[in-house]
């Protein structure tokens, strides 16, 4: 993708703040009513506190979570409370004694927590801290990452549609807002112009439209000096055109569905804050991109999932994006897959996607309307997809229905973004269910982006769908697949493997997964020179699984899926996989299964496993 953003010719945003009551009191009654309740919830419990130890635990044990979901607790606090604030136009002068307006005085203590933190950085990210070799950030030396991004965003929009009411209540506020967006964000972006998440270099990934969006929000509504919000705002469409550079022009992105929200989606939430302050029209680029989601759907909240993405999507998604993009496109197979992941959520606004995504979805009364609407659905699920620069296809049975098997399988290479040692691998689902599967990322820790990645076993090879011959696949983006070939008539994919392990592991690997419509089957074929030893064929199963001599029945969900294969070639081998990381748990429960086909006669160099209902 290279069309690029031209010149911003700045003007004012027109958004509506909490003194446009006809807005706000539109919004649509249950969506209100969600609101109010979470908000009553925040009220009735503490406000989360951001611990100093926590923060160090990254450094110490590894542990993020401690920190950053504390971090996250309160950020989403604050945006209920604000949202709150907001369709009650609650209000009262800075002297009015509390108990006045309680949501907008909880939103002010939030956002005060908030400013007055010593960093908003995730401390596995804070390059500077560790630098130093010190386990505490510095407040005069902060690191501009993805939560210092989530800070100033919230900031940013908390100032756009509260302004009015702040200064009643808070005088003082919104100068502090500003003090600390200006310290924290907006002068370390326009005073160290090679940050690594630029992407200058042609490496953009979602960082960049996740950070900028951010930033163009904090120069649009937090810097009054026009001359220098004008040059914020340059900085950030240079910025944008390198993440729109690095993106393929076949609409895929190699770091997952889960991510999907975090790239591509911000990407168009900041071209739709362009847009308002001045910015081009740019729509031409979009309409692959905009089908990324609906193209890796299986059913339900199951998805293909490459990289770090889970097999099932939270349902939290800021899923008007997609809506109202699919809308102004011509695409209503689109906006009728983003209102059905709504309706399956049951909520039109997810005040934990964040402040400005909440709200772009609360002012849209199209939008409500259509996300909890039981009207008939136009089908989005593609008969099959081939996604060329990533090199995955997906193919199903019936066009439009989730009905039968499905298939997705994947070449690549080994140094993408959110990399697993997955190149060859592949995924069968049934009736919308995988049941061949990829276990997705555990819970993240300090390891996980650093030289230990690969010894986490969700990551490995060895717990792929994927060859092992004599050898696990090696990580780096000169370790992929070679002459790969897609087939849509008969959809299939085809790929030389070898280039994926240690050099003279194996002199040529190659793999074909084929969907045969007529017979009702996937086939999977290997064949393969040399003589590596063992050979073995691994395959990670989700549900309860039953195998005997060439055959296997994997059971989950009241869905039974059959293997079979030629038991004078191939011995099974099965290996449960206990999983205690909650992220695991919450897609698959207590434990994943591995059969791994052990070749046995090495001399025939050829095995093809069958998949039927």
């Amino acid at each position: 993708m290279r069309e690029r953003l031209s010149e911003v010719d700045l003007t004012e945003p027109n958004l509506p703040d909490v003194t446009d009551r006809a807005v706000w009191d539109a919004t649509e009654s249950s969506t209100r009513q969600d609101i109010l309740v979470a908000a009553a919830i925040e009220l009735d419990r503490p406000m989360p506190q951001l611990l100093a130890g926590d923060w160090a635990r990254p450094l110490r044990d590894g542990n993020r979570s401690a920190y950053e979901t504390k971090a996250r607790q309160l950020k989403e606090r604050v945006t209920v409370l604000v949202l709150a604030a907001v369709l009650t136009g609650e209000v009262a002068p800075a002297a009015a004694p509390p108990g006045e307006c309680p949501h907008l005085d909880a939103a002010i203590d939030g956002l005060v927590a908030l400013a007055e933190a010593t960093s908003w950085c995730w401390a596995p990210h804070d390059r500077f801290t560790a630098a130093r070799g010190d386990v505490l950030p510095d407040p005069d030396e902060p690191f501009l990452d993805l939560g210092a991004a989530d800070v100033v965003s919230l900031f940013a929009w908390a100032d756009q549609v509260l302004g009015p009411h702040l200064d009643l209540r808070a005088p003082g506020l919104r100068q502090r807002l500003r003090r600390e967006a200006d310290r924290r964000v907006l002068g370390p972006f326009e005073r160290i112009r090679d940050w690594a998440w630029i992407g200058a270099d042609g490496t953009a990934n979602n960082w960049n439209p996740w950070i900028h969006g951010a930033v163009l929000a904090a120069a649009v509504f937090l810097c009054d000096d026009r001359p220098r919000r004008t040059r914020l705002v340059r900085l950030v469409r240079e910025g944008l055109n390198h993440y729109l550079a690095a993106l393929p022009d076949d609409g895929a992105i190699d770091e997952g569905i889960a991510y999907w929200w975090q790239g591509p989606c911000r990407l168009l939430e900041a071209l739709d804050l362009l847009a308002e302050v001045g910015g081009p029209d740019v729509r031409e680029p979009f309409a692959e991109l905009l089908r990324y989601p609906q193209r890796m759907h299986l059913g339900e909240d199951w998805y293909v999932n490459v990289g770090d993405a889970s097999a099932r999507l939270l349902l939290s998604q800021p899923w008007h994006v997609p809506y109202q993009w699919g809308r102004l496109l011509g695409q209503p197979e689109t906006a009728t897959h983003a209102a059905a992941g709504a309706r399956l959520s049951g909520r039109a606004v997810h005040p934990v996607t964040g402040l400005g995504r909440a709200l772009a979805a609360l002012r849209d009364p199209h939008w409500c309307r259509a996300a909890l609407d039981d009207n008939p659905e136009t089908p989005w699920l593609a008969r099959e997809s081939w996604f060329p620069r990533v090199q995955i296809l997906v193919a199903r049975e019936e066009t439009g229905r989730v009905d039968g098997l499905a298939v997705a399988a994947k070449a690549g290479h080994n140094g993408e973004h959110h990399n697993h040692l997955d190149v060859g691998t592949y995924w069968v689902a049934l009736d919308g269910r995988p049941m061949v599967v990829d276990a997705g990322r555990p819970t993240y820790t300090a390891a996980t982006f650093g030289p230990d990645r690969y010894a986490a076993w969700p990551f490995r090879s060895a717990w792929h769908n994927v060859p092992e011959p004599g050898a696990e696949q090696v990580p780096g983006a000169g370790f992929g697949a070679r002459a790969v070939t897609a087939d849509l008539s008969e959809p299939s994919l085809r790929a030389e493997l070898s280039g994926a392990y240690p050099d003279g592991a194996v002199p040529r690997w190659q793999r074909t997964v084929r969907l045969c419509r007529a017979e009702g089957e996937v086939v999977v074929a290997d064949e393969w020179d040399g003589d590596p030893e063992p050979v073995l064929l691994h395959h990670l199963l989700a549900g309860s699984v039953e195998c005997g001599d060439g055959w296997a029945v994997v059971a989950a969900d009241g869905r039974t899926l059959r293997l079979a294969w030629d038991p004078a070639v191939a011995v099974a081998e099965l290996h449960e996989q206990p999983l205690d990381d909650p992220l695991l748990r919450l897609n698959w429960g207590n434990a994943l299964t591995r059969l791994s086909l052990r070749v046995t006669d090495l001399a025939a160099r050829r095995v093809e496993v069958r998949w039927r209902r």
